[in-house]
């Protein structure tokens, strides 16, 4: 068994397996994880597959095998009923305001204020992740809710 031979087999019978895998499945993807597969079989039975009267024989048988295995899961897969599609009600009016606003603010404020509202983060570890001092994202804080106060009108006085 030498390396050598099987590389001469290989080139010698790779473009028609090829043809043969895409031929099989119409996919470009499927056919060379299918020549690919036959090939490693190939390899690993190489001692005794070399002593075929015609081995390019085998490495087809696999690859039809393959292809014909290919088809029969998905099948399966599109005869399965698809599952019922869970009801997600449409978004909050408010939520979508809210979304609106913060995409008008500079993307520091906008970062600055989800790390502390939204990850509760501290005002000393937001400074920390964003490499500024304290005074700069307490900065941030204040003119980013000025601007969503601004934006979506001051809310507070709702009950």
């Amino acid at each position: 068994m030498t390396v050598s031979d099987f590389e001469a087999f290989y080139r010698g019978t790779a473009p028609r397996l090829m043809r043969l895998a895409y031929g099989l499945t119409g996919g470009l993807a499927e056919a060379q994880d299918f020549t690919q597969e036959a090939y490693a079989r190939a390899w690993q039975r190489w001692p005794t597959l070399q002593r075929y009267d015609n081995p390019e024989a085998w490495l087809r048988l696999v690859v039809t095998r393959l292809a014909t295995d290919w088809w029969r899961r998905l099948r399966v897969r599109r005869a399965a009923q698809p599952p019922e599609p869970d009801v997600v009600p449409p978004p909050d009016e408010e939520l979508m305001s809210l979304v609106a606003a913060l995409r008008t603010l500079p993307v520091d404020q906008r970062r600055a204020l989800a790390l502390h509202y939204l990850l509760d983060q501290s005002v000393a570890d937001i400074a920390a992740e964003m490499s500024v001092s304290v005074n700069t994202v307490k900065s941030w804080l204040a003119r980013g809710r000025a601007s969503l106060a601004a934006a979506l009108g001051d809310r507070s006085h709702v009950n």
